[in-house]
């Protein structure tokens, strides 16, 4: 079966910067499962793998309007210290952190930190760069109506009601 609109799809992948090297993967984890066709993915992935298969192992770099987005000079904002969520609680500069926002949790970088004001970049830490995703499809079926009714994938490596 190939990848096309309102299938599920579950693949691994490894996520490397221009340089090669790695930034992130899933591979001795549990497949990442998405609909495909319902904006669940980032643009590019999602046409790098239609028409693939289940089995299929391929690469695609892409550029940052189809990953993260192309960073936005003077996106700062300052936000309370209070909001940063992450792995620790004595922030810097250069660090990641969690914001929550109306649309949802947003990855920021720490630009400046007071004892109770943060100044923060709202671009995500990738945006504006080309990244290379080596993916291998695991599993390719088609959505079940619930699942294309709610929009989303449902069970290992998809939404759990």
């Amino acid at each position: 079966m190939t990848i096309t609109k309102d299938n599920v799809v579950q693949f691994n992948y490894t996520l490397k910067d221009e340089k090669g090297e790695v930034l992130e993967s899933n591979l001795d984890q549990d497949p990442i499962a998405y609909l495909h066709g319902h904006s669940n993915m980032m643009i590019g992935v999602e046409k790098a793998m239609e028409g693939k298969s289940a089995g299929e192992s391929f690469s695609a770099t892409l550029p940052a309007a189809e990953t993260y987005g192309e960073k936005v000079e003077g996106a700062e904002q300052r936000v309370p210290v209070k909001h940063l969520v992450g792995a620790t609680k004595v922030w810097k500069p250069g660090m990641t952190a969690t914001v929550n926002t109306d649309q949802g949790q947003r990855l920021v970088t720490i630009l400046k930190v007071g004892k109770f004001m943060a100044t923060i970049d709202t671009n995500h830490p990738l945006a504006g760069r080309e990244l290379t995703f080596e993916i291998e499809i695991k599993d390719v079926r088609d959505a079940t109506h619930e699942e294309v009714a709610h929009g989303h994938a449902h069970g290992v490596g998809g939404h759990h009601h």
